[in-house]
C-alpha cells in the first residue's frame, strides 16, 4: 500500500532510523538466546530494548504527523493500535494476570513479543516493497535467497542451535542453503547435531524458502487489510506467473489458506504414528514437534527428517504413504493448478445448485458474458505429466530392483514411495546406498525433471518436459507447430523450455566433472557423485551417503549447485540479461543439416 508524506526527506530519515533501530533490536536477541551466557550484560541489553522500542514508538508519531492522508497511513497500519494497547495492558496487568511470574519477567516477555512482531512486520513490508521497487525482478528474488540463507547460517552457528562443540561457517552455510532451497541434503543429523531452537531454525527456512519470503510479506500486508499498490501486485504477478491481475489477491490467500490447511492436517493425522516405533518420539511435545516438522518438510518438498535413516523406519507404516505422500503430491504440482481445480469445482458447485444463475449477465441472445470456469492447459499437462511419471517410475524401480532382499520393504510401496519422492521431496524409506545402477539412474532422471511451475518443487518441471516431448513429436509427425490438448504452444515458449534444459544439463555435467576432481581424495564412486549432484540441482535430498563426507570445496559446489537449482538456471540467466535489448532486426535464412 503506497502512502504519500508530506516531507519525503523526513521520512527517508525516519525509514533509516527505523531500519537500524530493527536490526539492533534484532541483535539484542540473539545476544540474549543465542549463547549460553549474554555477551553482554542481560540487564544492557534489556535496556536497548526499551529503547529500541521508543523509537518505534516514536516512528510511528512521526509518521502519522508526516503522512499526507493521516486516514490512509492509520488505514495502512491499523494492526500498530491494538498492538501497542495490548503491550500496556500487559505491562500494567502484569502482576494481576500472573502472581505466580515475577513482574519484571512478565514485562520483558511482553516487550520482547511486541518487539519481534515489529521486526517481523517490517521484514515482510521490505520484501514486498523490493521487490515492486522496479528494480530487475530475477535479481530482487536472489538477494532475498541470498540475505535468508546468510541470515540461517548465523543463526545456526549460535552455541544454542546445536549440540556440537562447533559449528562450521560452511556446515552452517550448507546446512541453511538445503533449508532455504528446500532440498534435504545434509552433512549434519538434524535430529541429533541440532536441538529444538535450531530445529525451528530449519523449520522456518524450509518455510520460508518454499513459498518464497516476498510471498510471506504479500500475505501478511493482506491479513492485516492492507491493499496491495498496483506495482506490488505486478511484482507478485510476476512472482506466482498469474495471467491476470485482478486476481493476485485472491491467489494470495488462496496459497496461505492452502498451506495452511495441509500442513496443519498433515500434523494432525501424523500425530499417532511416531509412538509406534519405540524409542523415536520421547514425548507428547516432541509427538507435536516431530508431526508439524515432517508435515511442512513434506508440503515443501524439503526432505528433512528428525530421524537419522529419514523414515526407512517407518517403511511399514501406511501413515508414510497416506499422509507424508500426498502432501508431497499436493506440494509439487503448484499453486497455480491447485487454484485451477479449486475454482472450476466451486464454479460447478455453484452453478449445480443455481448460485450464479441470478449474477450472470446475457447477451440479447440468451448467452452468458460470464463463462464457466475451466480445466487450463497448464492444469491438464501438470496432471498427466505428474500421474504417468509416478506410474512410470514406479514400475521400473520395481523392474530393476530387489527390495525384500536389500532393503525389507514391501517392493510396491517402496517403488512407489521413491517414485514420489525422487521428484524433489528426498524422504526415503529404503537404503539409497543398496539400490541397484539401473534404478539410481531412474531416480537420476525424476529427480531433475522435479515437480511443477510454481510449486515448492524444483528439477526443469514437468510443463517443460511435456513441451520438449511434443516438440520433437511435432517434427516427426512434420507439424508446423508444437500442438497438446488440442492447442498450439507459442514458439517462445518451446524455446523457453529447451533453453531451460539445456542449461540445467550444461550445469549439471559442469558441477559434477568439478566434484570428481575435488572429491577424488576420497575414492567416491563417480555414479555417486552424479547422484549427489542431481540431488542438488533437483532441489531433492536423496543420497547415497556420500555428503557428510564431502571435501570443503564438495560443500561449497553442491551449496551453489542447491541455490541454482532453487532458483533454476532461467532465472539466473535473466538476472544477467535484463538490461539486454531484442536486436531489431533479422539476418538472412539459410538452410543447415542437423541430425
Amino acid at each position: 500500500m503506497n502512502i504519500s508524506y508530506k516531507n519525503t526527506k523526513f521520512e527517508k530519515a525516519t525509514a533509516g532510523v527505523t531500519f537500524i533501530t530493527a536490526v539492533v533490536v534484532t541483535a539484542t536477541f540473539v545476544l540474549l538466546h543465542g549463547f549460553d551466557e549474554p555477551l553482554l550484560s542481560a540487564k544492557l541489553l534489556h535496556r536497548i530494548q526499551v529503547a529500541g522500542f521508543m523509537l518505534f514508538f516514536a516512528e510511528k508519531c512521526f509518521r502519522t504527523i508526516n503522512a499526507a492522508s493521516k486516514k490512509d497511513y492509520l488505514s495502512g497500519n491499523w494492526i500498530e493500535i491494538p498492538l501497542l494497547i495490548l503491550f500496556i495492558f500487559v505491562i500494567y496487568t502484569a502482576r494481576t494476570l500472573f502472581p505466580a511470574v515475577k513482574p519484571a519477567e512478565v514485562k520483558i516477555f511482553a516487550l520482547g513479543v511486541y518487539l519481534i512482531a515489529q521486526v517481523v512486520i517490517k521484514l515482510c513490508r521490505i520484501t514486498v516493497d523490493f521487490a515492486a521497487s522496479g528494480r530487475n525482478p530475477t535479481k530482487t528474488l536472489i538477494i532475498t535467497f541470498l540475505v535468508l540463507i546468510t541470515a540461517g547460517a548465523g543463526m545456526l552457528m549460535l552455541p544454542k542451535a546445536h549440540n556440537l562443540e562447533t559449528m562450521s561457517v560452511v556446515d552452517a552455510l550448507f546446512t541453511a542453503t538445503s533449508a532455504t532451497c528446500v532440498t534435504g541434503l545434509v552433512v549434519k543429523d538434524t535430529g541429533k547435531d541440532f536441538n529444538m531452537m535450531g530445529q525451528t531454525i530449519i523449520l522456518v527456512m524450509i518455510q520460508l524458502g518454499g513459498l518464497g519470503i516476498v510471498m510471506f510479506g504479500a500475505i501478511l500486508a493482506l491479513l492485516l487489510r492492507q491493499a496491495l499498490s498496483v506495482s506490488e501486485s505486478v511484482a507478485m504477478q510476476d512472482l506466482l506467473s498469474a495471467q491476470t491481475l485482478g486476481k493476485i489477491s485472491t491467489i494470495i490467500g488462496f496459497v496461505f489458506v492452502t498451506t495452511i490447511i495441509f500442513e496443519t492436517a498433515g500434523a494432525i493425522f501424523m500425530f499417532n504414528m511416531w509412538p509406534k516405533l519405540p524409542g523415536a518420539v520421547q514425548n507428547f511435545h516432541e509427538q507435536w514437534f516431530c508431526s508439524v516438522f515432517h508435515s511442512i518438510s513434506a508440503f515443501c518438498n524439503a526432505g528433512f527428517g528428525l530421524f537419522t535413516d529419514s523414515l526407512m523406519g517407518y517403511n511399514a507404516f501406511a501413515g508414510v504413504y497416506w499422509i507424508i505422500v500426498p502432501l508431497i503430491i499436493v506440494g509439487g504440482l503448484g499453486f497455480g493448478v491447485l487454484f485451477n481445480i479449486t475454482d472450476v469445482f466451486v464454479d460447478r458447485f455453484k452453478r449445480l445448485f443455481g448460485k450464479t444463475s441470478s449474477t450472470l449477465l446475457y447477451t440479447p441472445t440468451g448467452t452468458p458474458i460470464a463463462p464457466p470456469a475451466k480445466i487450463r492447459l497448464q492444469t491438464k499437462i501438470v496432471l498427466l505429466t505428474s500421474v504417468t511419471l509416478i506410474v512410470i517410475g514406479t514400475l521400473a524401480l520395481i523392474a530393476f530392483e530387489d527390495y525384500p532382499a536389500k532393503n525389507e520393504a514391501p517392493i510396491l510401496q517402496a517403488a512407489f514411495f521413491q517414485s514420489v519422492t525422487a521428484r524433489t521431496a528426498g524422504f526415503n524409506t529404503i537404503n539409497i546406498s543398496l539400490m541397484s545402477s539401473a534404478n539410481k539412474f531412474v531416480l537420476m532422471v525424476l529427480m531433475l525433471i522435479g515437480g511443477s511451475p510454481v510449486s515448492t518443487a524444483g528439477g526443469i518441471k514437468t510443463v517443460t518436459l511435456a513441451v520438449i516431448i511434443m516438440a520433437a513429436y511435432a517434427t516427426l509427425h512434420k507439424r508446423k507447430n508444437v500442438e497438446i490438448f488440442k492447442r498450439t504452444i507459442n514458439p517462445a515458449i518451446v524455446a523457453r523450455a529447451i533453453t531451460v534444459t539445456l542449461l540445467f544439463a550444461v550445469i549439471f555435467i559442469a558441477a559434477a566433472l568439478l566434484l570428481s576432481v575435488t572429491e577424488k581424495q576420497n575414492g567416491f564412486a563417480f555414479e555417486d557423485i552424479m547422484f549427489e549432484t542431481a540431488s542438488a540441482l533437483g532441489t531433492v535430498g536423496l543420497s547415497t551417503g556420500i555428503t557428510s563426507s564431502l571435501t570443503t570445496a564438495g560443500k561449497l559446489i553442491i551449496i551453489v549447485v542447491m541455490l541454482v537449482g532453487r532458483l533454476g538456471p532461467l532465472t539466473l540467466l535473466a538476472a544477467m540479461t535484463f538490461n539486454i535489448k531484442t536486436a531489431g532486426y533479422d539476418y538472412p535464412e539459410e538452410a543447415i543439416v542437423v541430425g
